[in-house]
């Protein structure tokens, strides 16, 4: 099955345009990872399985129109969220060179024009606050959140991709948060809506 296929099973139906970017991507992520290994992903299928898991979210979020993803690493989800929206202003905060070089390198083949790549950890990046911020597979949730709070407001919704601990780390916060956790697979989606 394709991915295109794969996506609209999950009840994400984009644009051809789209989804031709999403492609062009898998494809120059597998070939980049092969000499610099910037994913565990190391196949097509495994890279689409991540593109995926990526964008799941759309199905239960409102677009943002800035949203910055910390720790973007090969992309996941910060580069593929921001070929499906590309009305959003995207910041991928990301600071191992390796994938820093290949995030610019693939935002400009892949012509994203609402992407800027910070080489640098989250807490010196220096913007007004975010409509949404995203993260996968960084740190806990307090310290995302602790972290994140020079480029926050009290509108900033965040959208965190968890495994199993989400709801151990959510006690730590949760008095302060108006959150829902969707639950697929092995993952676990953390959305915080604004006012934390």
């Amino acid at each position: 099955m394709n991915l295109q296929s794969k996506l609209q099973q999950e009840g994400l139906d984009l644009p051809d345009e789209t989804i031709k970017k999403l492609e062009a991507f898998a494809l120059l992520l597998f070939e980049w990872n092969q000499v610099h290994n910037l994913t565990g992903a190391k196949n097509i299928a495994a890279i689409n399985e991540n593109i995926i898991d990526s964008l799941y979210p759309l199905t239960f979020i409102k677009s943002p129109e800035t949203l910055l993803d910390v720790g973007t690493g090969a992309g996941f989800p910060g580069l593929v969220l921001a070929m499906a929206l590309p009305e959003c202003e995207v910041v991928l905060a990301e600071p191992l060179k390796k994938r820093v070089s290949f995030l610019k390198y693939a935002a400009i083949d892949l012509a994203l024009k609402n992407v800027t790549v910070e080489g640098k950890r989250v807490e010196k990046v220096e913007h007004e606050a975010f409509a949404m911020i995203s993260s996968r597979a960084v740190t806990n949730t307090k310290l995302l959140l602790e972290l994140t709070q020079q480029v926050a407001s009290v509108q900033t919704e965040y959208l965190f991709y968890k495994g199993s601990r989400v709801f151990d780390e959510i006690e730590d916060v949760q008095h302060q948060l108006d959150y829902d956790i969707v639950q697929k697979n092995q993952r676990n989606y953390l959305y915080i809506k604004g006012g934390a």
